[in-house]
């Protein structure tokens, strides 16, 4: 699932990668609950050879016998019943991204045959981008679920005017992320937004595992990325819709902005994603001045000079 595909792969069958899924996410989530976590008794002379907990302990926690349980955590996932997937997910402590993930991955594993690809719209409708454009003060963006930008609202390009600066088409956040330089500088809590990105991704890839874009984009970072790769190794995965992201903006400095985002039920696979200010705030100043720039210039993949240098350069031309 992390390399580049092979031709017509959008047919083949990838249940056996999957399979593979299956385990590598089993095993991590076990590796993570100690038995004292999970209320099990530890006796004095056991010496443990996993980290975590063991398949056995979690089938005892799920009521459920051990030979099933390894079964399932290889990948055979026919027949197996809501009930058991509960029991096995208070077993481990999922929460609901880690849940929904494993139910994905648990029905492509069970499914008999690759379905039927309709490529996800990523034209975005007219009626959206007025909205983006009625919104004054407010960045505003359309993501797909492999995180590309597919439009913005004026100040939604000058807000992210470095990722813009990439010359792929349509930029792209986990791209920028983990192959930009600039990244580290823009996002000032960069490990976390990282850690969100690929939790993100690996999230979309067990539920759309046919998605050759996908499979694309994650193969591209795996080979370019050594950050990336660790932390898809990790096999964590997040619903992100809500949260602050704290920027350091080239052209206006820090700001602190929370983001929602929602889905447009209309348009699958697309979610509107806006960021306000706290009124009266530094940043709400920051995105006023960032507005003023953004309405005087028609190239958002140059930033301007930060505050402090323009105001340099406006003592010296005094």
């Amino acid at each position: 699932m992390a390399g580049r595909n092979h031709p017509r792969d959008t047919d083949r069958d990838i249940r056996g990668d999957i399979r593979t899924e299956i385990r590598e996410f089993l095993s991590t989530r076990r590796a993570r609950i100690t038995p004292e976590q999970a209320g099990l008794p530890v006796y004095g002379g056991d010496r443990r050879r996993v980290p975590g907990l063991r398949r056995d302990e979690v089938a005892l926690l799920a009521a459920i016998s051990s030979e099933y349980y390894t079964r399932l955590e290889r990948g055979n996932a026919t027949g197996v019943s809501d009930s058991i997937i509960d029991a096995i997910s208070q077993a481990l402590q999922l929460d609901e991204a880690e849940r929904t993930h494993l139910l994905d991955l648990l029905r492509t594993a069970g499914t008999t045959r690759p379905p039927r690809r309709r490529p996800a719209r990523q034209r975005v409708r007219p009626t959206v981008q007025r909205v983006l454009d009625s919104m004054n003060g407010t960045p505003a963006f359309v993501l797909n679920r492999r995180l590309d930008i597919l439009t913005a609202n004026a100040l939604g390009h000058a807000l992210f005017s470095p990722i813009y600066a990439d010359p792929v088409r349509p930029p792209n956040n986990a791209r920028f992320v983990f192959l930009d330089p600039h990244a580290t500088e823009f996002f000032r809590d960069w490990d976390k937004i990282a850690n969100d990105v690929v939790a993100l991704l690996r999230a979309e890839a067990g539920r759309d595992p046919y998605d050759r874009q996908l499979s694309d984009l994650i193969g591209e970072l795996s080979t370019r990325s050594t950050e990336f790769r660790r932390r898809w190794g990790a096999h964590h995965v997040r619903i992100h819709a809500t949260g602050v992201k704290r920027l350091h903006h080239p052209v206006v400095g820090d700001l602190d902005l929370p983001f929602e985002s929602f889905p447009l039920a209309a348009d699958p696979g697309q979610s509107l994603l806006t960021y306000t200010a706290e009124p009266g705030s530094p940043t709400q100043d920051a995105l006023n001045l960032l507005a003023s720039w953004a309405a005087t210039t028609d190239n958002f993949e140059q930033p301007a000079p930060t505050r402090t240098a323009q105001r340099q350069a406006d003592k010296a031309g005094e």
